[in-house]
């Protein structure tokens, strides 16, 4: 089964950590919650990429977040649904999702390479924080051993992730 998972969304990097740290212990309803909001942020955002860029490394990279964050989504839908969970806001979702909508804002306000500058670099700073949120807070806190073991099973891609969009960044400022 192919599985990635965009736990923490793009432009809330700087929001996410203080928000978890409040929240320093979600529950599974919340760590599903802040899983699918994040994983929706970043498909937009990708989306907002392939609308807006025209440099095929940026378009690479943002087609394999709309499709690795949609693909996820469906499978924690279907996790969550199997589990009779029922997703719980609180407020580190809160968090993301007002940052998605701040990253959103901003980069339509972007062109060219300005765009493709603020897009990647947001890309990198939001991968590391995934890879943060996952191992010291998600996974540490998730009781529920099906929702444990995606997390522990998608967290290379969220280094796969990182790597691509290091990649990207380098290009980019060329």
């Amino acid at each position: 089964m192919r599985v990635r998972l965009g736990l923490i969304a793009g432009a809330a990097c700087v929001v996410v950590m203080p928000a978890m740290a409040q929240d320093s212990k979600p529950n599974d309803a919340q760590i599903a919650h802040i899983a699918y909001t994040a994983g929706a942020l970043d498909v937009e955002a990708g989306k907002q990429a392939l609308a807006i860029t025209r440099n095929p490394e940026i378009r690479e990279f943002a087609e394999q977040m709309v499709r690795d964050h949609s693909a996820v989504n469906e499978q924690a839908l279907a996790l969550v649904k199997k589990l009779k969970v029922t997703p719980e806001d609180n407020a580190t979702s809160k968090s993301l999702k007002e940052g998605g909508e701040k990253n959103v804002a901003n980069l339509k306000t972007l062109k060219g390479k300005a765009f493709d500058k603020a897009y990647i670099d947001h890309e990198v700073a939001y991968h590391q924080q995934v890879l943060d949120a996952v191992d010291k807070v998600l996974i540490p806190n998730a009781k529920n051993e099906e929702l444990k073991a995606l997390l522990v099973k998608v967290r290379p891609a969220f280094v796969a992730h990182l790597e691509h969009a290091k990649h990207v960044q380098e290009m980019v400022g060329k």
